[in-house]
């Protein structure tokens, strides 16, 4: 069955043109993967260092989003699209929803090797990617897209982005009796990383009443986050925020 058309999203589709890529971008990429990898090869989840083999991830060189897609299709049925940059929340819901996971072609320079303001491809790429190799995680992010695609109330839609920053974005799990990162924020970030390992953060349990309510902060280090036991418990809380915020509410 051939996939629906994407109408909101279809500005802002490109294609990566990786000859672009300069020898000192390559070189960032490496440097880049460098700084994180020695503390996610030990802090990150499993089910991220699986994905992450899977998806055959260069370390020396920017990733080809083509390539990925291929790799990641298979396994999930989630597919890399390049895009031109930021996104309306319509086209961004409707990629999701689709299973289409919509990747920023840019990266950072050396003076921004730790953060940047909006999304590059390292976050993209090396944060977000692969954990949309598991299957459970990957239902969720759609759920959540296709639960918020039909939203038009701001206020809900605000609550909703809470689940998602601190999932996808900022996520922790409980795993072999230790804090672990599965969300791209704290993954491709070393000062996010490190304000965890050191307990500069609060991490409590994840409770979906908790989590709707708390604001995001967006301009500095986080200062309080939620473990999960597993990621079946991401995936029920979204069944359980629907029926909150969207009406037949349940217990």
């Amino acid at each position: 069955m051939p996939e629906p058309p994407l109408v909101a999203a279809k500005p802002f589709l490109m294609e990566q043109d990786y000859a672009a890529y300069t020898p000192e971008q390559h070189a960032v990429w490496a440097e880049l993967v460098r700084l994180r990898w020695a503390q996610i090869e030990q802090w990150a989840c499993r089910e991220y260092l699986e994905g992450y083999g899977i998806l055959g991830l260069m370390e020396d060189r920017c990733p080809r989003l083509r390539e990925i897609a291929d790799r990641l299709e298979p396994r999930s049925g989630w597919r890399t699209q390049a895009v031109t940059g930021f996104m309306p929340h319509e086209a961004f819901f409707e990629m999701l929803a689709a299973r289409r996971f919509p990747t920023t072609t840019w990266l950072r320079d050396r003076t921004s090797l730790d953060y940047t303001p909006e999304p590059d491809m390292f976050h993209d790429v090396f944060g977000h990617v692969p954990m949309h190799t598991h299957k459970v995680f990957g239902d969720f992010v759609q759920y959540y897209a296709a639960v918020c695609a039909r939203v038009d109330d701001h206020d809900i839609l605000e609550r909703l982005g809470r689940l998602y920053w601190f999932t996808v974005e900022f996520g922790l799990i409980r795993q072999d009796g230790r804090i672990k990162f599965y969300g791209s924020g704290v993954i491709s970030s070393q000062s996010e990383g490190n304000n965890v390992i050191e307990g500069k953060c609060r991490v409590r349990d994840f409770d979906l009443e908790e989590v709707l309510n708390t604001p995001v902060k967006v301009d500095e280090l986080q200062k309080v986050l939620f473990a999960i036991e597993s990621f079946d418990q991401i995936y029920e809380a979204m069944h359980r925020a629907e029926h909150k915020l969207l009406g037949n509410e349940v217990s």
